[in-house]
C-alpha cells in the first residue's frame, strides 16, 4: 500500500487527513466549549489527555459545545450534519446514565419551537442492551455515520434516537453538543479527550481538548 508522507506523519495512500483543532481547558474558548457544565471539568489526575468531569452528586453534569452557529459564513442545516463522535473514557461504570450522549439543536423559528430558544432536539445516546464498556477503556462514541478517526479505539454506536420537535433535515443547525446525564450517580468521572464532526464531504472537524 502505498504511504505518503504530510508534515511529520505518514499515512496510507486511502486515509483521509483531518485538521486538529485544539481548545484549552482554561483559555476563553475552553469556558465557552464547558459554557453551563457543573462542575467545570478538570485536567486528569493521571495525567491522560483530555478534560475530566467527576460528579459531585446532584443534578450535575458537563455540555460541552462544539458546534455553535455563532460567526460562520453558511447556515448548516440538520441534514448537512453526518456525523458527530467523541473520544472518553468511563472511569466508574453504574449504568447507561454514566455513558455520555450526543444533543444537536436547530435554531427557534417563532413557529412550533420546542423551547424559546431552539426549534428542536436530537439526542443519541446508547443502547446498553447490545454494547459492552469496561471502566477506564478509551472508546469512539459516534453517531449517524461511523467516522474514521486515528486511534486504536474500539467503535460504540449511540444508536438510540430521541427527538424533541420535528427534526426535519430542513432546519437550521444551532448547536452541537457533547452531554452527560444529571440522572448519573454521585462520584461519575468521565474523561473527554476529543470530539468533532463532519458537515456534508465539506467540512470535518476535529476538536482536541487539551489542559
Amino acid at each position: 500500500m502505498q504511504l505518503l508522507k504530510i508534515g511529520n506523519e505518514v499515512h496510507t495512500k486511502n486515509t483521509e487527513v483531518v485538521n486538529n483543532d485544539k481548545v484549552k481547558l482554561s483559555s476563553v474558548g475552553g469556558i465557552a466549549v464547558m459554557a453551563d457544565s457543573s462542575p467545570s471539568l478538570t485536567a486528569d489526575n493521571d495525567g491522560r489527555s483530555g478534560w475530566l468531569h467527576t460528579k459531585a452528586g446532584g443534578s450535575e453534569k458537563f455540555n460541552l459545545y462544539i458546534y455553535g452557529n455563532i460567526g460562520s459564513s453558511h447556515q448548516f442545516t440538520l441534514g448537512d450534519l453526518k456525523t458527530v463522535y467523541m473520544c472518553c473514557s468511563i472511569d466508574k461504570w453504574d449504568n447507561s446514565a454514566s455513558v455520555p450522549f450526543i444533543n444537536i439543536y436547530t435554531k427557534p423559528t417563532g413557529s412550533g419551537d420546542s423551547e424559546v430558544w431552539y426549534h428542536s432536539r436530537i439526542t443519541y445516546s446508547i443502547n446498553m442492551s447490545n454494547q459492552k464498556i469496561v471502566a477506564g477503556e478509551h472508546i469512539n462514541l459516534w453517531c449517524n455515520n461511523r467516522p474514521e478517526l486515528r486511534n486504536e479505539n474500539r467503535y460504540l454506536e449511540l444508536e438510540t434516537k430521541s427527538t424533541v420537535g420535528d427534526g426535519l433535515d430542513s432546519e437550521e443547525l444551532l448547536y452541537v453538543v457533547l452531554g452527560s446525564d444529571s440522572a448519573s450517580v454521585a462520584g461519575t468521572k468521565i474523561l473527554i479527550s476529543e470530539g468533532g464532526y463532519n458537515l456534508n464531504d465539506e467540512i470535518k472537524r476535529n476538536i482536541k481538548l487539551i489542559v
